[in-house]
């Protein structure tokens, strides 16, 4: 029923791509990230979006450019494959791989979380069930189910944030806690740009699957800026309605701060949860996507074992992937929890896309669009490599380690190749 020989599907729109970009990244991260990102830079709360969203915007100009040269799946991984050699790639392969992997744990365990807090756990693993099940139906199904997610929520986030901004602004009562949370230092405002920039990752999955994007050269850049062109705008309305109707003071305190801004708009308490859990369900839906892709370019390459490039006959997608995905996820869900494995993510993806920015710098003058000038390129991995020395400790030595295990990896299957299967 299965093997190697089926090629992707070319079956993505347009309109199919940015709805998985959208659903990426306006899912559980924007229901999150207010309230640390509010404590750790108080009023400076809007720098810390603006620096995250000066690192989305380079990075995404970088993946873009390199997406009008390469057309198949692997995103990074493949772009640093072929422009600066086969470690590099790696690195950005394995980053993606391992990171997104923890991330899949934590939007499930979100799920759970949101939906019934009791059985976190139950639901975080039958979500997981429910998106591998549709995600080895094929592409079109996963874009299909993507759409059924991200259009309830955009309208829900849009809504609450209008609703908020025409109603009266927060008045403070206490004077000491406004002044304490005027000012963050540049370092906390810099690990809150961090967090924030976990809220924009995602605009990467449409090229992770540049293999079943029509039209890839035109499309897949025109994805990434429309994916996060909408995401900015949704997320600069909930930011500044939040702000305004319940404080700064009281979002960096909230556990689940845009339940606080739909109490203060009147609206049931249990339409934010609920929105909060399909939301990660449709990030949750995109990212099993994605890393399936990520890991089939890299077995084509001999970085992962040969199963991971074996690709369903009837449904085409690489089937082995998602379902060891689903399991390493599920293995997660039930050791960890999400708070520790959010840095366990960052890193991998800052590295992720630090190394497409070093690879987009190695474009020629004919292979680069104008919208990527080499200035932003180096801007970007700047900005990536920074924000990667900001994650907390334990996370950086933990995945030092992880990556230290993948070269390990990598060296056992150079120094023995596998036989070609089918």
């Amino acid at each position: 029923m299965t093997t190697t020989s089926p090629s992707l599907d070319r079956s993505l729109r347009l309109f199919d791509a940015v709805n998985l970009g959208v659903g990426s990244m306006v899912g559980a991260g924007i229901f999150v990230v207010l309230a640390p990102v509010a404590a750790l830079a108080g009023w400076n709360w809007w720098i810390a979006v603006l620096l995250a969203a000066v690192t989305a915007v380079a990075n995404a100009l970088a993946v873009a450019a390199l997406s009008m040269k390469h057309h198949s799946s692997g995103g990074a991984y493949l772009y640093g494959n072929r422009e600066l050699g086969p470690v590099a790639g790696f690195i950005a392969g394995w980053g993606f791989v391992t990171g997104k992997t923890a991330s899949c744990a934590a939007m499930a365990y979100t799920v759970g979380l949101y939906l019934a807090p009791g059985y976190a756990v139950y639901l975080g693993l039958a979500a997981i069930l429910l998106v591998t099940a549709i995600n080895l139906l094929g592409i079109t199904r996963t874009a299909f189910a993507a759409r059924l997610v991200v259009i309830p929520v955009f309208l829900l986030l849009l809504t609450l944030a209008l609703v908020a901004l025409t109603g009266p602004s927060f008045q403070y009562d206490d004077a000491a806690r406004l002044t304490a949370s005027l000012t963050g230092s540049p370092w906390l405002v810099f690990q809150a740009a961090g967090l924030m920039f976990f809220a924009f990752a995602g605009y990467a999955r449409i090229a992770t699957m540049g293999e079943e994007v029509r039209d890839p050269s035109r499309n897949i850049p025109r994805a990434i800026f429309g994916a996060l062109g909408i995401t900015f705008v949704i997320y600069a309305l909930v930011w500044v309605a939040s702000v305004h109707r319940v404080g700064i003071v009281a979002l960096g305190e909230s556990k689940a701060p845009l339940v606080e801004v739909s109490r203060a708009v009147g609206w049931p308490e249990w339409l934010v949860p609920v929105a909060a859990g399909v939301a990660a369900f449709g990030a949750l839906l995109a990212l099993v996507a994605g890393i399936s892709r990520t890991a089939l370019a890299m077995s084509r390459e001999g970085d992962l074992p040969q199963a991971f490039g074996r690709i369903s006959a009837s449904h085409h997608v690489p089937w082995f992937g998602q379902i060891m995905v689903a399991l390493l996820a599920a293995v997660l869900i039930i050791a960890t929890n999400p708070t520790t494995i959010i840095g366990f993510s960052s890193f991998g993806v800052l590295l992720y896309y630090a190394i497409a920015n070093a690879s987009a710098l190695k474009l020629s003058g004919s292979e680069r669009p104008r919208f990527s000038p080499k200035w932003l390129n180096v801007l970007g991995l700047a900005l990536c490599l920074a924000l990667v020395i900001t994650l907390p400790l334990t996370s950086i030595l933990v995945m030092v380690m992880v990556f230290a295990v993948g070269c390990g990896l990598r060296w056992l299957l150079q120094r023995n190749p596998q036989p070609s299967e089918g």
